[in-house]
């Protein structure tokens, strides 16, 4: 072990199992029980000796307060079953018990942690939620959550460091095996859940009707080397999860289909040429805290771990808990995460008062989250809300193309959180990619928006104020409204809600701290190198529900004592599943030396600070990783450079047009210019709120084929809007227009000279071809067809409107979009 180990936690950790395992139950002293009138949940209080130390204080406040009721560990640990952790007559005797079963440098380590996500008497569905419960009290008692400080991982050797690469089968590209061996069975016995179309719909989809869909879900579930150590099989024999007759018989029955599907596919055999080094599972690797994260004001904590089931566990351990039920098509994400594709996740109203109770009474709050929007595109988008439809809310974060939006009610806003803070439209700060934003607000500088550990620099006009308008019957809801009218369609790695305002170095450290699930893989190369406990050691996560992310790799030896010399080291490869990945090779190129001088006993010796992305095969739990080295101490493998396939004839691409659009400033620019009006004036203060509601929807690149007919209909609108201004300004009508008045009626001469003006303004000068004389008979017609005065001529309550749609009619027109 490179930090940490004791004999008393080994001890601690053979009596916590013992025990455990015949836990039934216990009473207190030193305590008194409430007991609600309505025989609800006991509440303990404690009444023994006070508490030696702030340290004491903290772990009762933190982490024994949420653990000695009944339906929690109480009702084993509390008297009679050792380890007495939750013991009520002497908190300072729970604290040493306690410190027993928790691993302080790395809590989701923790042996009570261990125990608990293992199944071990979790109270809620998912053991994974009482195990992130358990880590976050630990956190909060340790006070590892308060950010600030470096963040020290235990580096342990793996259960078994030497294990041998093995020759494995990997999925064929085409699902045909599949589908006349396993496929039926699952379709047969397995699509009344494990299928988007059925009633009660449960991911992974292995039995949909789509067989290229149910192959990719399945290969998580299927072992190829190991067919009984399927999940498909084990589900059956050992869970007895929905058997359709006998369950010894039905695992029988889906072993051998997986049998039959795996004995068609042939072994990939380990090249011997090779230089290897040990290999590793994912699940084998050290979990990597979560890092620096601040989260000792979370209320409200969605990790999203579960990775099943139709419940996202708010894991904060501030009770009452907001469980958010998951309806419509949202799936689990791998890596931890949840995809919302059309649906959303809502909490009761009844739970979700707890953000009424916390926030109102702190005055200030933050909501976070890691969250990849699918598009930029979408607009009144809700990522997160606790509100009760499009008009009432307390508190909303949005989406609105490429901005984020903060909604808030206070005394400075209306009910519906009004008006609203966005990001500038031309900082584009949102986009469709996995980014940390956070919200907060606060009295004093009223509500601020961060994204990725940077504030942005927009001001909240309202101001502050105070939360006392707020409504307690609202619900918290993700992805959408609470009347499932405002979709917000995206991924959400983790979301929280904080009863402060996080300052900016809180934000920047969450930001840094990362997301998702993580783990230090150690891979032994001891037998290739003159140094004992050697490792390569990689942080590894699983990127999304297909790949894994490899990066930071470093080479350190376990032996605090050894020193490596000088260790050659070249041309370094990834391999999976028995052979060398044939993409996402980012270390190639490696070629240094793990030298004294550059070697810290301590942290080991950088060997790149690149990363990359790998295909998943046969998912975390299945997938075996290895790496191959060209050169590393004096083991070498020459590696031929590979056969440069000779590219095929170039296509030629369709011609490009010789002309472009402007852009939505351009556009906005030219009719400044060529009415006069100037919208940073009070007076034409319509224009400028007409450009800022449409200027998304005008053209943002200059490419021709690339024009909407929705650009054309934001280019018409703004141009009315500009002439209307012309038209309604005395000054700047009598200027543009000489000897006309707008307010009266319109002769056939002054008809002349209002074409001949705007044609003059609008169509450039000095091309081979102008379309005047086409353009000018156009614009006749037009008044032709408005004016009903004699001649041609129109009367005073037609000129202004007809004047007003020529103009609109030159500048929304291809000669000023076109350039």
């Amino acid at each position: 072990m490179k930090t940490i180990s004791a004999v008393s936690r080994l001890l601690a950790a053979l009596s916590f199992s013992i025990v455990l395992a015949a836990c039934s139950g216990g009473s207190g002293s030193g305590t008194e029980a409430n007991v609600s009138a309505g025989g609800g949940d006991t509440r303990v209080n404690y009444n023994g000796p006070a508490p030696q130390n702030e340290q004491v204080q903290r772990f009762k406040l933190n982490f024994w307060d949420a653990l000695v009721e009944e339906n929690r560990c109480g009702s084993c640990h509390s008297s009679g079953q050792a380890p007495l952790f939750v013991r009520r007559d002497d908190i300072n005797q729970a604290y040493n018990v306690a410190l027993g079963i928790v691993d302080t440098a790395t809590p989701g380590n923790s042996l009570i942690v261990q125990k608990v996500a293992g199944g071990h008497n979790c109270w809620l569905s998912s053991a994974t939620a009482c195990g992130s419960i358990i880590t976050n009290l630990i956190e909060a008692w340790l006070g590892s959550n308060q950010g600030g400080g470096a963040t020290v991982i235990a580096l342990t050797a793996p259960a078994d460091p030497n294990r041998a690469v093995t020759d494995s089968k990997v999925f064929p590209d085409s699902p045909a095996g599949f589908a006349s061996t396993v496929y039926p069975v699952v379709r047969a016995h397995c699509a009344e859940c494990h299928s988007e179309a059925a009633a009660t719909r449960q991911q992974p989809y292995f039995a949909s009707a789509d067989i290229d869909v149910a192959y990719q879900a399945v290969k998580t579930k299927i072992d190829l080397d190991t067919p009984d150590n399927s999940r498909l099989v084990i589900r059956l024999r050992a869970e007895s999860h929905n058997c359709w007759s006998d369950c010894g018989s039905d695992a029988a029955v889906m072993e051998q289909a997986i049998r039959d599907f795996a004995g068609a596919i042939p072994t990939t055999a380990v090249d011997p040429d090779l230089v290897l080094s040990r290999a590793m599972r994912l699940l084998d690797g050290i979990v990597a805290s979560r890092g620096n994260r601040y989260d000792s004001q979370a209320i409200a904590l969605y990790e999203f771990k579960e990775g099943g089931g139709v419940t996202a566990f708010d894991t904060s351990g501030i009770e009452p808990a907001i469980n958010l039920t998951l309806s419509g098509d949202v799936e689990w994400f791998g890596g931890w995460g949840i995809r919302i594709n059309n649906g959303k996740a809502q909490g009761s109203t009844a739970s979700s008062r707890k953000l009424y109770d916390q926030l109102r009474n702190t005055g200030e709050y933050s909501v976070e989250a890691w969250a990849a929007p699918a598009n930029v595109t979408q607009e009144n988008a809700r990522i997160v809300s606790y509100s009760a439809g499009t008009m009432q809310r307390n508190f909303t974060l949005g989406q609105t193309q490429y901005n984020y939006d903060f909604l808030n009610r206070s005394t400075s806003t209306d009910a519906n959180g009004m008006p609203t803070l966005s990001t500038a439209d031309a900082a584009e700060r949102l986009q469709a990619t996995l980014q940390h934003v956070v919200v907060t607000f606060d009295p004093v500088n009223g509500r601020r928006i961060y994204v990725n550990g940077q504030f942005t620099g927009d001001i909240d006009a309202a101001g502050g104020g105070t939360l006392v308008d707020w409504n307690d019957t609202y619900a918290l809801v993700l992805g959408n409204e609470v009347s499932s009218d405002r979709l917000w369609q995206g991924v959400l790695r983790l979301v929280a809600v904080h009863r402060r305002a996080l300052t900016p170095e809180q934000i920047q450290a969450n930001f840094e701290a990362g997301v998702g699930e993580r783990y230090f893989l150690l891979f032994n190369v001891s037998h290739l190198v003159a140094m004992p406990d050697a490792f390569i050691v990689f942080e590894v996560s699983q990127f999304d529900s297909f790949s894994y992310l490899f990066q930071q790799p470093f080479f350190i030896s376990l032996d605090g004592t050894a020193s490596p010399g000088t260790i050659p080291l070249r041309g370094m490869r990834l391999g999976m599943n028995g052979r060398e990945v044939t993409v996402g090779q980012a270390w190639t190129t490696l070629d240094t030396a793990i030298t004294d001088a550059s070697y810290d006993p301590g942290t080991g010796q950088v060997l790149s600070g690149v990363g990359s992305v790998i295909a998943l095969e046969q998912g975390p739990a299945l997938d075996e990783f290895f790496l191959s080295f060209e050169q590393i101490g004096g083991n070498t493998n020459v590696v031929l450079p590979p056969v440069v396939p000779t590219p095929p004839a170039p296509v030629d691409l369709p011609a490009s047009a010789d002309i472009g659009m402007r852009s939505f400033e351009e556009i906005n620019a030219s009719m400044a210019v060529l009415t006069g009006v100037d919208m940073s004036l009070p007076a034409f203060s319509a224009v400028r709120d007409t450009y800022e509601s449409i200027k998304q929807q005008l053209p943002s690149v200059e490419n021709f084929n690339a024009f909407l007919s929705s650009h054309q209909i934001a280019v018409t609108k703004l141009s009315l809007s500009y002439c209307d201004a012309l038209t309604g300004d005395a000054a700047l009508s009598a200027a543009l227009f000489p000897g006309t008045n707008l307010g009266a009626s319109l002769s056939l001469a002054q008809r002349g000279v209002v074409i001949d003006q705007l044609l003059a303004r609008t169509l450039s000068n000095g091309l081979d071809s102008q379309p005047n004389t086409a353009a000018g008979t156009e614009l006749s017609a037009l008044f032709d067809r408005l004016c009903s005065g004699s001649g041609g001529s129109c009367l005073a309550a037609e000129t202004r409107p007809a004047v007003s749609a020529a103009c609109s009619a030159m500048l929304s027109s291809a000669t000023l979009t076109i350039q």
